[in-house]
Order: structure tokens, then C-alpha cells, then sequence
């Protein structure tokens, strides 16, 4: 199994291929031991990749600068990948799980339950955080596992208010660890490390991009039990995680305000659609109980 987690995590870093690829080539190969063998003409042809990217794929996974840069990466940093015993499984069922995870911080809380991720615009209004406070203050005392994507705004008032409460955290990074983003959230970023999870699929040398966001949602719906939206203008991208959530099954929860708001608009629209509406964390306290006991029931 350690021979296979290892090619996994060199192979998933390589370039010229994507995710879906490498989930391709993991199928039609299980052990990753032919993989290696096969020159970058027979890898453009079983997988169906331009030659020019499979030229760069096989200059990879021949290039020892590129295994020694990958043993550093493997000394400083915990990496999961989902041949792993420990890989969460509640990942294991959503859509498109990540194929390995670069983790910093305390690992158990990825098998830690009941995990609530929390998200919402980066431009909250001046009630924002006295919402939070008022819902999540108690969850998190009642030791709920707070999950979101450390960005501005609502992302990084979650995190705050569980560090507040001697709660714990996991941030989801749209980046690798030597990127910190945004920049002004670098002592939020070790305060988390120290007292709770910092996660990403992305290898740690690897600068944030746009399109890194809504691919990390679905990691940050995947591990949690709901997704509860603070605050949200209408055309959102915490919407993005929302349908990640629905899709993967997971409870959705809005927070309701005053129509004049532009950034209530969105959990307006939601609760409209069938998000359940939000007062006080009981709100969401019911539900993870009776999934308790309809799981025991049924089991």
C-alpha cells in the first residue's frame, strides 16, 4: 500500500494532467505499477492526453529533483491520500473526492463529529459577526467542529470565533501552505495550525488561482454534516458550496435579515428554494439529532 500512496502523490503533482485524469489512471491501473513503464506516446494514447502534455507527465515521473522536492514536502507536512487507511470517509462519498490532501495541524479532527462548515460573503454587513456569535457560540462550546475557507469576511470571522471559544477549526485553502491567502490572514493561518487544521489539495508551492475556490468547496461541504450561509448577496459564490452540498446530500442552512440588505439577498433566495431557516443553533442542533437516531435506527 505504501508503494501505491507514494507513485499516488507523485503522480497527482505532475503537470500536463488534471484531477480527473489521474482518478482515470488510478482505475485502469490500481497498483500504479505499470504506469511508470509506459513511454509518453502509450501515455497519450491509453489516456487520451495531447503528446505534448504526456511528454511533460513522463519528464516527471523520470526527474529525481522532482521526488526530492516531493520527500521535503512529505517531512514538513502530513499528506493523506485516498488509498489511506485515515482518509476521511466522509470524503470518500462525495463526487469527485480529492485524491490527496495536504494537511497542517491536527489531523484527527477529519474524523471528528459533528462538523458544521460555515461560510458567506467576503464583504459581510456590521451585523455579521453578532449573528455568528449568537449561532455558533453555543455550537461550538458544545463542541462542534467549525469548517470553512479562511478567505475574507464570513470565512475568517468562523475560524475567529472558534478559536474565541477554545473550539476547534479546519480551513480549507484554495492554494498550497507557502501561499498564504489573503495575506492579512498569515496569524490566522498559524493560529489554526496551532489549535486546529489547515487543509488543502493543492501541493504546497502552488499559488492560489481563481478557479482553485470552487474546486476546494466541495472539500469544505464533503466534511461537514450542513453548510449553514451567514450572509449572501444574490449572485454569490457561496452559492457555488451550497449546490457542492446539496449534491453531496448535506443539510443547508440560511440566516435570514433585512430585505434592504444586498448581502441577505442570496440566503433569501435560498430559504425560497428550501434552505432551512436559522434563528438559534437549535435550529441545527435537532437535525444532527435526528440523524443520530435515524443512523441508529437503521444500522
Amino acid at each position: 500500500m505504501k508503494s501505491i500512496r507514494k507513485k499516488l502523490i507523485c503522480l497527482h503533482r505532475c503537470q500536463g494532467i488534471t484531477r480527473r485524469t489521474v482518478a482515470k489512471m488510478l482505475h485502469y491501473d490500481p497498483s500504479l505499477k505499470n504506469l511508470y513503464n509506459l513511454s509518453s506516446s502509450q501515455l497519450s494514447k491509453h489516456f487520451s492526453i495531447p503528446q505534448k502534455n504526456a511528454q511533460q507527465l513522463y519528464t516527471d515521473l523520470h526527474n529525481q529533483q522532482f521526488y526530492d522536492k516531493i520527500k521535503q514536502d512529505l517531512a514538513q507536512y502530513t499528506v493523506l491520500t485516498i488509498v489511506d487507511e485515515n482518509y476521511p470517509p466522509v470524503l470518500k462519498t462525495i463526487k469527485d473526492p480529492p485524491l490527496v490532501l495536504y494537511a497542517f495541524g491536527d489531523t484527527s479532527l477529519l474524523h471528528h463529529r459533528p462538523a458544521l462548515s460555515v461560510i458567506g460573503t467576503r464583504a459581510p454587513s456590521q451585523n455579521a459577526f453578532a449573528k455568528m456569535d449568537c449561532i455558533l457560540k453555543t455550537l461550538i462550546q458544545e463542541k462542534w467542529l467549525i469548517v470553512s475557507g479562511m478567505a475574507q469576511g464570513i470565512d475568517s470571522y468562523a475560524h475567529q470565533l472558534a478559536l474565541q471559544y477554545f473550539g476547534k477549526t479546519i480551513a480549507v485553502l484554495g492554494g498550497g501552505f507557502d501561499h498564504i491567502y489573503p495575506k492579512q490572514n498569515t496569524a490566522l493561518f498559524h493560529q489554526i495550525v496551532s489549535k486546529g487544521l489547515i487543509l488543502s489539495e493543492y501541493t504546497p508551492s502552488t499559488p492560489p488561482k481563481r478557479f482553485h475556490f470552487p474546486e476546494r468547496n466541495r472539500i469544505i461541504s464533503g466534511l461537514s454534516f450542513g453548510t449553514l450561509v451567514i450572509e449572501a448577496t444574490e449572485r454569490s459564490g457561496t452559492l457555488i458550496t451550497v449546490d457542492q452540498a446539496l449534491d453531496q446530500g448535506r443539510e443547508v442552512y440560511a440566516v435570514p435579515d433585512s430585505p434592504l440588505l444586498p448581502q441577505t439577498k442570496g440566503c433569501h433566495r435560498m430559504i425560497q428554494d428550501g434552505a432551512k431557516l436559522v434563528h438559534d443553533a437549535s435550529d441545527i442542533v435537532e437535525d444532527w439529532e435526528y440523524l443520530k437516531r435515524f443512523t441508529a435506527i437503521s444500522t
